[in-house]
């Protein structure tokens, strides 16, 4: 049986399995009573296409893949998916509509095979997770994302791609704010305070002029997905596509869209997928997470012992001082998990380095960890022992004598803290080192044969 895509053919070398080639000859082996069913048989190579072409004629054959989640939206997924078919169609180009189900128990799986999408099953609930298992199984060039609840119109799929196709971008995002919104499509405090306010955030945090971060209907190219690397389970994929986006340097535009009112009930939880966008935002830019924080109460702990070093007064002073040297000391821990939170952040996440994750990289930061702890243990207990010889008067005065006492307990604490510190920094070097040098290369042959596998599979899907 010959499978469309698109407007072009591929016959049934193509869309059928070998398993299926051989057990269609053994049946006709059977019926012309031969012993040996095999012994005449034509080599396949020769008389069909090998796997590896099957699969290369395959990967020609599809240029879009649309992919659309789907948990229990049996009412409105047939509909977009012939609205998906009916965008590929006006595109002028071949594609298929992939629809990534996340465990529906309504039927939503056989409507949307009934309109003629291939479904893929996520079992793992999640945003991101039914978008990965779809983008897994997308053979595209052209990979086309928007949910399946009929609130993004899928005809004017050839308005989203004209960019990446006539000019060179590697991502486009479809802007509902900028476009016009059906009455009721969005809740006012969806559309007025918190689209604008987590737009604004990652903004700011990214140096991005993004107009509707969290779009749900975007449009890339197979190589931005690989460089993207997107690993987001939940609703913050959607943040998650931005801020990689950016990190990978690509050339991104905006086209606007028209929103409308969704089929079916909303998955959306206001409150807590947006703490999950603003925790990955904060954990995706540790710089404002941690260092800034961090500096901040360094610097004022410093500033502030040293300036009420010689003042005197009751009590409450004393408390004063001490909570200066607390600050002081909580200071120095949060920036030191602020450099490893940027290493980790740039090697992992974003896929890029700075200064603060190249100096901890390169094991600086663990070296002079040492070295400054050392200093401050050292210079702690001889300040504690002069002191006690300077007569600075005392201690109940809380004045010099009281702020001599603090700082020389301070510093030695600092100064351990700070060598432990540097043996988690330490980590930091060691895992690099191991990323260098410790990743076994995949034999030439096992490549191949894993990419046979892989067609074969994609040989066998049903349609």
């Amino acid at each position: 049986m010959a499978q469309v895509v698109g407007e072009r053919r591929v016959d049934n070398v193509v869309a059928g399995s070998a398993d299926e080639y051989d057990r269609r000859s053994d049946v006709a082996d059977r019926r012309q009573g031969n012993g040996d069913r095999r012994k005449n048989r034509p080599d396949r190579r020769q008389s069909h296409l090998s796997v590896s072409e099957a699969g290369a004629r395959i990967e020609r054959a599809v240029e879009i893949s649309v992919v659309m989640p789907c948990l229990n939206e049996v009412e409105s997924v047939g509909i977009c998916v012939k609205k998906a078919w009916e965008g590929i169609r006006l595109s002028g180009r071949s594609g298929e509509v992939i629809v990534a189900d996340n465990g529906s128990t309504d039927g939503s799986v056989e409507a949307a095979q009934a309109a003629g999408a291939r479904v893929v099953h996520q079992p793992a609930r999640g945003y991101g997770n039914a978008y990965l298992a779809g983008f897994a199984a997308a053979r595209g060039s052209i990979i086309v994302m928007g949910d399946s609840d009929n609130s993004y119109d899928f005809t004017v799929l050839p308005d989203l791609i004209a960019p990446i196709i006539e000019h060179g971008h590697d991502y486009v995002l479809g802007s509902r704010l900028t476009g016009e919104m059906e009455q009721g499509a969005m809740p006012w405090s969806h559309r007025w305070i918190g689209n604008p306010l987590l737009t604004t955030f990652l903004n700011m945090l990214f140096k991005l002029r993004v107009s509707d971060a969290h779009s749900g209907y975007r449009v890339f190219t197979r190589e931005a997905l690989e460089r993207m690397d997107l690993q987001c389970e939940g609703m913050e994929f959607a943040s998650e596509i931005v801020v990689k986006a950016a990190g990978a340097k690509l050339s991104v535009t905006e086209v606007p869209i028209n929103y409308h009112a969704r089929i079916g009930e909303s998955k959306l939880n206001s409150i807590s997928d947006a703490w999950r966008h603003i925790r990955f935002l904060l954990l995706s830019s540790p710089a404002y997470l941690f260092l800034v924080p961090g500096a901040v109460l360094l610097a004022v702990g410093l500033i502030g012992s040293l300036a009420l070093f010689g003042v005197t007064g009751g009590m409450s002073l004393i408390v004063s001082k001490a909570l200066l040297a607390l600050a002081v000391l909580s200071g120095l821990q949060v920036v030191v998990l602020g450099s490893a939170a940027t290493t980790g952040t740039n090697r992992h996440l974003l896929g890029r380095t700075n200064r603060v994750s190249a100096w901890v990289s390169s094991g600086a930061a663990a070296e002079k960890g040492f070295v400054a702890g050392s200093i401050l243990v050292a210079f702690g207990f001889g300040f504690l022992i002069y002191s006690c010889f300077a007569g600075w008067g005392a201690f109940d005065s809380a004045g010099p004598g009281a702020s001599a006492l603090i700082i020389s307990i301070l510093l030695p604490v600092l100064g351990v803290t700070l060598w432990f510190d540097a043996f988690f920094l330490s980590l930091f070097r060691d895992k690099q080192h191991a990323d260098d040098h410790g990743t076994e290369s995949v034999p030439a042959e096992n490549v191949t044969h894993l990419r046979e596998v892989s067609v074969r599979e994609a040989l066998s899907f049903e349609h």
